[in-house]
């Protein structure tokens, strides 16, 4: 049997480094062609003497230049955009896992659609920013996009080519994060925010899931992802997170994915799909289970769900300066610059002043004109910032 040429792109992160493991536990059926990484030098250094792959690629340079000391002549190391795109569309990668924070995957993703491969997506923002145009290179190309994602990767399961005109809705599930139960506290320290009760994720998705902004960042995947309208797609808490999503189909029933919660299952789902193969995942005893609960989002105690449901109704660009904005504001908490109650006022703040007349569903914007949009929304924000967006306004 062939092995499949696997390419991680964020390899030194929480979710690049389960699909290491993964790949590990399923032995013979994939190997690790290539690591990429920031600039996680001793960690990307280590997993190359391990999985020994064909190439080695920090986006920093000094990052760079530091691992080809460490590992020496024995290993191909690269640095910066170019040979990601070019890793994407190389014959010797037949999958691409892309879990780098942010939108710097954005070229390599488009790249390998293009050339019809399999995309594993854990970065949700490169469909909540370019969703429309990255779904419709895939379906030119007969590329493959598959969502590295517990509610996504749910819903996909679910849904299993089921025709869109018999889906009423569909229902993703949000953890809740540290604050449901009585709303995040105006000063949350950073630690507080970081104390997710559920899940074991990076900084910044924990942050997004404190706020909620994160699933508000998956209810607009889902839209992209499967073709679905905004109305028929619905988020709940469910803080067991047991149960990933549910569909409700037009003749009033229902089908759910549940799954004890770990990141390696979706992601051994995507790389296997549509095999079902074991997992290392504990399987689920519902009898050990318990109270499985579901409660309704309260978006006046968290406006960023809010503000992602506003601008998904409103397009492309809304997302996209959304999605840059968030990323300055949370950075800015994260690094003690703002307050943790700031950050909606800078997203909020940010989508009014770049938000024009252009910015209609019905109109395609290019991956170049989006990529504009993203960096003014950034630039924005980070004005903000500076001045510690003392103005408080969320849309109505």
């Amino acid at each position: 049997m062939k092995r499949l040429r696997v390419a991680v792109f964020g390899s030194t992160g929480s979710v690049g480094r389960a699909t290491l493991e993964v790949i590990s536990h399923l032995g013979n059926r994939f190997q690790v062609s290539t690591l990429a990484a920031r600039s996680s030098v001793r960690a990307i250094a280590l997993q190359a003497r391990r999985f020994k792959p064909e190439r080695v690629i920090l986006t920093e340079l000094p990052a760079c230049k530091k691992t080809r000391e460490m590992l020496g002549s024995g290993y191909e190391v690269d640095w910066g955009l170019d040979p990601l795109i070019e890793v994407a569309t190389s014959t010797r990668t037949d999958i691409l896992v892309m879990a780098m924070s942010g939108t710097m995957g954005i070229l390599p993703v488009s790249a390998a659609l293009e050339m019809g491969k399999r995309v594993c997506l854990a970065t949700k923002e490169i469909l909540v920013s370019f969703g429309d145009e990255v779904m419709r290179l895939a379906r030119k190309h007969g590329g493959e996009l598959l969502p590295i994602d517990s509610e996504l990767a749910g819903l996909h399961q679910c849904l299993a080519d089921v025709p869109t005109s018999q889906i009423r809705k569909v229902i993703i599930t949000a953890s809740g994060g540290p604050f449901w139960r009585s709303g995040p506290p105006p000063k949350a320290t950073v630690n507080q925010t970081l104390a997710h009760p559920t899940w074991r994720m990076g900084r910044k998705i924990t942050v997004d899931s404190a706020t909620l902004m994160n699933k508000g960042l998956e209810v607009i995947e889902t839209t992209r992802l499967f073709g679905l309208e905004p109305c028929q797609v619905q988020a709940v808490i469910h803080p067991q997170s047991v149960v990933h999503a549910a569909v409700e189909f037009q003749d009033g029933s229902m089908l759910a994915q549940l799954a004890n919660p770990d990141m390696r299952l979706p992601i051994q789902y995507c790389l296997t799909y549509p095999q079902r193969l074991d997992s290392l995942v504990r399987p689920l005893r519902l009898e050990s289970v318990g109270r499985l609960e579901f409660h309704p989002i309260n978006q006046s105690e968290f406006p960023c769900f809010r503000l992602a449901r506003r601008t998904l109704e409103q397009g492309p660009t809304a997302t996209c300066v959304l999605n840059a904005a968030n990323q300055v504001a949370v950075e800015a908490f994260l690094a003690g610059r703002i307050a943790f109650d700031q950050i909606p006022h800078i997203i909020s703040r940010t989508l009014k002043a770049l938000q024009t007349g252009s910015n209609k569903p019905g109109r395609r914007r290019s991956i170049r004109s989006l990529l504009r949009s993203e960096l003014h929304a950034s630039a924005h924000a980070e004005s903000l910032v500076q001045r510690k967006a003392p103005d408080k306004e969320y849309p109505d």
